[in-house]
């Protein structure tokens, strides 16, 4: 069992910054401290080398346009949601026409956008189960989705997607990744469930060069401008809905309205340092992390604000603007974290504040 606790603290601004990755334990077993009364392996340091955001500008653009068209396609399908555009995976975990929907969408869109590079593209959905027979009408239903989504876009005219145009989009996110090169990394639905219940989701979209994060996307179509936990870091009084979180490696973080023209506005992680003032986000789901930990941990902290939990990373896009000052999750037995997941949120956590993120394993007998 994995345990990932996100912390974040005020901090001075620096030229780097820092990953305090934890050993599993079972690797150094005559080095262990304790933290929150759990054994563990002191951290190691590991430096990450920060790139003018410049040389991001061009990927920046096309991954906001991309959220933010695949976010569209999502709102629609949520307002008139139908039993039919609900199906479950092999894991049992639900899948929507939304989801392929998105997935296609932010492909074709930095297809377009980054022509002149080949792209790579690791993200959780593929089409297996929409080539099988009887998934003609919910393909179809996708492809007008996507075609009515991509024709509010001037870049992309009168063209008309066929369905082996969507089934080929959707597999370009079939990529294996790996340490070297360019890899676009992509959620189209972080949240699926609190998609279905009309509640918090993501489109979470990220890019790693030679193996780091350099630039994250999150396209929350659900999160207030105003801030989730009652503390109003953010300064805003506003009852609009619907955010777009965007960060590259070392300018910082910065937050706009989803449909909107309006100026990005830099945000930074909460200046609470004292526990006992902080408030803490953790998973909606029990299934998606253990709840009982979670409360122990804080109560041992001295945490007294209830949690508050959320789906998906939008919780990531809070954090980063100050909602809240910690994140708990804490999988299940067995459970593998996947990298689109973490990777667009982590970014735009991180920004360019100095973060302290640790990971760490317990001994599990």
């Amino acid at each position: 069992m994995s345990i990932n606790c996100f912390r974040t603290a005020k901090a001075p601004l620096q030229s780097f910054a820092s990953v305090k990755a934890v050993p599993r334990i079972r690797d150094s077993p005559k080095r262990l401290v304790s933290v929150f009364g759990i054994k563990s392996s002191p951290p190691t340091f590991v430096t990450l080398r920060v790139v003018s955001s410049m040389a991001y500008e061009k990927e920046l653009d096309a991954a906001k346009k991309a959220a933010s068209l695949a976010a569209r396609l999502c709102q629609k399908v949520q307002k008139a949601l139908l039993q039919s555009d609900v199906q479950s995976k092999s894991d049992k975990s639900p899948v929507t026409v939304a989801d392929y929907g998105s997935q296609a969408v932010v492909t074709l869109v930095l297809e377009k956008e980054l022509s002149s590079e080949p792209l790579s593209l690791v993200a959780e959905e593929d089409s297996g189960d929409l080539r099988k027979d009887g998934s003609q009408d919910t393909l179809e239903r996708i492809t007008k989705l996507v075609n009515d989504t991509l024709a509010t876009e001037e870049s992309f005219g009168d063209s008309t997607l066929s369905t082996d145009d969507l089934l080929r989009a959707i597999d370009c996110g079939t990529s294996e990744g790996g340490p070297n090169g360019r890899h676009w990394v992509l959620d189209p639905i972080d949240g699926t469930k609190g998609f279905l219940r009309g509640d918090q989701y993501a489109v979470a979209l990220g890019l790693l060069e030679e193996g780091k994060v350099v630039l994250g996307v999150l396209a929350c179509p659900n999160l207030p401008l105003a801030s989730i936990a009652g503390n109003n870091n953010n300064n805003s009084s506003s009852d609009e809905i619907g955010c777009l979180f965007f960060a590259t490696i070392g300018s910082g973080t910065y937050m706009q309205l989803l449909d909107s023209k309006s100026s990005p506005v830099k945000v930074q992680v909460s200046r609470v340092e004292n526990p006992e003032e902080a408030s803490f986000f953790e998973s909606f789901e029990g299934a998606h992390s253990l709840h009982g930990l979670s409360s122990s941990i804080a109560n041992k902290l001295g945490v007294k604000a209830p949690p508050v939990r959320i789906d998906s990373q939008a919780k990531y896009g809070a954090l980063s603007r100050g909602d809240g000052a910690i994140y708990l999750r804490f999988p299940h037995k067995g459970y593998r974290e996947k990298i689109w997941d973490h990777v667009a949120g982590a970014i735009v956590v991180t920004g360019k504040i100095k973060l302290s993120i640790y990971v760490i394993t317990p001994i599990c007998e």
